[in-house]
């Protein structure tokens, strides 16, 4: 496949917190772009970043977006039929398809959101006349940002499983193998399980902030009826469930660290301190 030409890459969701980094990486490559999002507003982006509205659940909108594209950068959603019919219309050679590392870690595996995401690997593997590239985190750092708000209002942020062992990824990493996956030939590594440098237990992980953030940080223990409850305010039971159970899953032990970024951009991952340091402001 050619990654040479005037036919722009289009990032969906290109205000993501992924998706913000794979345009930056594009642009600095200097490759022409097109930035989507769903309500574009003023000075959002550069000047000379082609900007278009779009919504993966509009197909009328990704007709638009996708006219004379080369490559999609795009979220995991539900409704692939309309994302897939635009593509093929027009003649996208290429998605890449921000997925979750679950779908590959067999211990994930019946969690209700695992399944998800695997429902929509499958649904564009299924279109068998596209190359669609999965990119796979397991644990994303920008995850610890829900702990912002408990930690800036209090200086303490209740856990549930607080010792549990993940190793978050920086966003960052997460678009350096999407745009390695736009740029260079594809490869099994790109779609490998995506974490950080290293295993770390929450407890762990609040400390860096603290330490990014100047100030002491008070952690306290979630029953899981507790967790439950807390997570049922902004999300649906089955989702809690599933939450819940990873948690577990990562108590037990069953949360790795791999180097499938190094293995994609011949450097290492980027540690969860750097991470905090980079969001101490949210905290």
């Amino acid at each position: 496949m050619s990654h040479i030409g005037t036919r722009p890459v289009l990032v969906m969701g290109a205000r993501g917190s992924v998706g913000r980094y794979v345009l930056r990486a594009l642009r600095e490559r200097d490759l022409p772009v097109r930035a989507s999002a769903r309500a574009p507003q003023p000075q959002q982006f550069s000047s000379d970043v082609e900007v278009v509205a779009a919504d993966l659940g509009d197909p009328a909108s990704l007709h638009t977006a996708f006219a004379g594209v080369r490559q999609v950068f795009l979220y995991a959603h539900e409704g692939t039929d309309g994302v897939i019919a635009a593509a093929r219309d027009a003649g996208v050679e290429q998605l890449v398809l921000m997925s979750s590392g679950s779908v590959i870690h067999p211990t994930s595996a019946g969690n209700t959101i695992t399944e998800k995401h695997r429902a929509i690997e499958n649904a564009f593997a299924a279109a068998s006349d596209l190359t669609v590239v999965p990119v796979r985190p397991l644990v994303l750092a920008t995850n610890a940002l829900r702990w912002a708000w408990p930690i800036k209002a209090r200086n303490s942020v209740a856990l549930y499983r607080p010792d549990a062992l993940t190793a978050p990824i920086h966003e960052r990493d997460v678009a350096a193998v999407a745009v390695a996956a736009l740029t260079g030939k594809p490869s099994p590594q790109v779609s490998g399980l995506l974490t950080g440098p290293e295993r770390l237990s929450q407890r762990d992980q609040v400390a860096r902030i603290a330490a990014a953030a100047g100030k002491d940080i008070t952690v306290t223990e979630l029953s899981r009826n507790e967790a439950a409850d807390q997570y049922s305010r902004f999300m649906p039971a089955e989702e809690v469930e599933a939450v819940l159970r990873y948690f577990d899953d990562a108590e037990a032990g069953n949360s790795p660290a791999t180097d499938t970024v190094t293995q994609v951009t011949g450097r290492p991952a980027t540690g969860f301190d750097v991470w905090a340091a980079d969001h101490a402001a949210d905290f």
